[in-house]
């Protein structure tokens, strides 16, 4: 089987895990911005990750939050990694990955080839990166919007100073051609496998990851 490793964002039930789990996901995350309907409550999400079955990686999603509320998050959450998701700047990225110990993966918003450079300011900073489309201007998610970018943008790109995982707008219908046209080794899907806003479907999981994998 490729080694394409699949995370599957927004889990907001115990179902969620053990389809993501059975599916041979690698990546669990949990979303901890007030606007999404995938949003949790640490207690809830405390709950969730103790559940999770082993081997699977537990991320906590992020946006703009300050000392304090990560502090609670990562004190109650067993976790493996923080994934950024707002406008953290280079130096954020470092503060809060040496304040809590955690591998540290930054979302960079891609809408054209200009919106490239921020990988290399970022990768020296985060652990991982994940290049997702940047949200229209006004949205009130910064991921997690079911749009896509040009793919055509990251081809020949495979061989960044750090891992990186795709997304924006993924599903098991497109997520093998975007693994051809963009040699992405890591995938991160979230709307692409719902059945409703915050509603993680099992089948549709199961034929995500497939699809993936079978590149």
């Amino acid at each position: 089987m490729p080694d394409i490793r699949v995370k599957i964002c927004g889990l907001t039930r115990p179902a969620d895990l053990q389809a993501v789990a059975d599916a041979g996901a690698a990546y669990a995350g949990f979303v901890f911005f007030a606007k999404s309907p995938r949003n949790l409550s640490v207690a809830d999400a405390r709950a969730l990750a103790l559940q999770a079955p082993a081997g699977l990686a537990k991320v906590a999603l992020v946006v703009d939050a300050d000392d304090a509320t990560l502090d609670r998050i990562v004190g109650e959450v067993p976790l493996d990694m923080l994934q950024l998701h707002g406008s953290e700047s280079p130096d954020r990225v470092a503060e809060i990955r040496a304040r809590h110990g955690l591998p540290v993966m930054k979302a960079i918003g891609i809408a054209d080839a200009g919106d490239l450079q921020k990988i290399d300011l970022y990768s020296p900073v985060a652990d991982q990166l994940l290049i997702d489309a940047k949200p229209p201007t006004g949205a009130d998610l910064p991921g997690g919007n079911g749009l896509s970018f040009d793919w055509r943008l990251l081809q020949g790109r495979k061989y960044w100073q750090k891992p990186w995982m795709l997304a924006g707008g993924l599903t098991p219908e497109n997520v093998a051609t975007a693994v051809r046209l963009t040699g992405a080794r890591q995938v991160d899907v979230s709307s692409g496998v719902e059945s409703a806003p915050g509603v993680k479907d099992a089948d549709l999981i199961r034929a995500f990851v497939a699809a993936a994998q079978a590149e």
